[in-house]
């Protein structure tokens, strides 16, 4: 109950909780015979009758706050004003009939247990159960209801235990979310590194290509110039795709795209001519995974010859360039292997002697 919540998605226990408080109210019938059978005279027993109808609408009100309130502060302030009238009333009871009073405790027992700190409600549930025993040995109209203090104390027991279940609950639902916005953000950061490092990788290949080109053949200097343009549109929908979380990868697109990026590069490219042997689970995640792993061969292998081979659910990408030895692992290849590891695969990068081996299997 004093857990806050996001506006829009209250937990159902602050919606509803109140009913299952409410429920209990049905006990009060106990205590308002007894104020009747008191031998008070009429308007005084009319006036403990009306004053427990005012105890049961205070105390579903106290429940009803508690579900609105915006924070633990909020939900004890509320807690503490509820449960002084409550004791208010129970007071104007007592003086009017007497120890009929006594069926009110386990209410304030109740709402001190969701609406105080533990040891506040503690507390209140000591001097509830002190008192319910001294008037159950005190009172002759009580002489039979020594009852009434283990009900106090299974109230109070079984309320801590809600309490403690509930808190647990929100505590749970606050972290499941924290973590889904935690996977969202990193799900974001790999996608826009994957796609940025490829596309800006082409195009640097692109215009390297053209400025060599322009005094000895300018037709196609332009010709890649366009392209570059066309590449940058292209970066900018993925990006699009990616921040709405629409980004896919396609394994014979990314294999076409490698392809001309080795050749862009000058490396001889060895793709695999059947992809219908990749299980159809594991083609997205290992589009991602060439795609990836083409960028850092053209960017930092120095190869000459880069190798892609293909498996129902394993990859593997070698070149001949200068190995994995003495470098760190970067960005891109962390994502590589958190993708790999969502889907519960692995991966391993070796030394190929000469160049890189990386292979993943799912």
């Amino acid at each position: 109950m004093s857990a806050s919540v996001p506006q829009g998605s209250p937990h159902p226990w602050q919606r509803w909780g109140w009913v299952m408080g409410g429920v209990w109210l049905v006990f009060l019938a106990f205590p308002v015979a007894g104020a009747v059978d008191s031998g008070e005279s009429a308007p005084r027993v009319a006036g403990a009758v009306a004053m427990f109808a005012v105890f049961a609408v205070v105390y579903i009100h106290g429940f009803r706050a508690l579900g609105r309130a915006g924070d633990e502060r909020e939900v004890v302030r509320g807690g503490v004003a509820h449960l002084a009238v409550l004791v208010a009333i129970c007071l104007a009871i007592h003086a009017l009939v007497g120890s009929a009073s006594v069926g009110g405790g386990p209410y304030l027992v109740a709402l001190s247990m969701f609406a105080l700190p533990l040891w506040a409600a503690v507390g209140v549930t000591s001097v509830v159960l002190v008192l319910t025993v001294w008037l159950t040995t005190q009172s002759a109209e009580l002489a039979d209801s020594w009852y009434l203090s283990g009900i106090v104390l299974l109230v109070a027991v079984v309320t801590a235990v809600v309490r403690t279940i509930e808190r647990r609950s929100m505590v749970h639902d606050q972290l499941a979310a924290e973590l889904s916005v935690a996977a969202e953000r990193d799900r974001l950061a790999r996608d826009v590194h994957d796609v940025i490092g490829h596309t800006l990788t082409a195009m640097s290949l692109k215009s390297d290509v053209a400025e060599r080109l322009l005094d000895t053949d300018p037709e196609r200097a332009r010709r890649e110039i366009v392209e570059v343009g066309a590449l940058s549109r292209q970066a900018l929908a993925e990006v699009r795709a990616a921040v709405g979380g629409l980004r896919s990868a396609r394994l014979d697109d990314e294999i076409a795209s490698a392809a001309a990026m080795l050749a862009f590069a000058g490396i001889i490219a060895k793709m695999p001519d059947d992809l219908t042997i990749v299980d159809p689970r594991h083609r997205v995640v290992l589009a991602w995974v060439l795609r990836e792993s083409v960028t850092n061969v053209v960017r930092h292998s120095g190869a000459s010859v880069c190798r892609v081979l293909l498996g129902p659910s394993s990859l593997t990408v070698e070149d001949d360039g200068r190995g994995p030895s003495g470098l760190r692992e970067g960005n891109g290849l962390r994502g590589v292997r958190e993708r790999v590891d969502a889907a519960g695969g692995s991966l391993r990068v070796r030394d190929a002697a000469p160049g890189t081996r990386l292979e993943v299997t799912l």
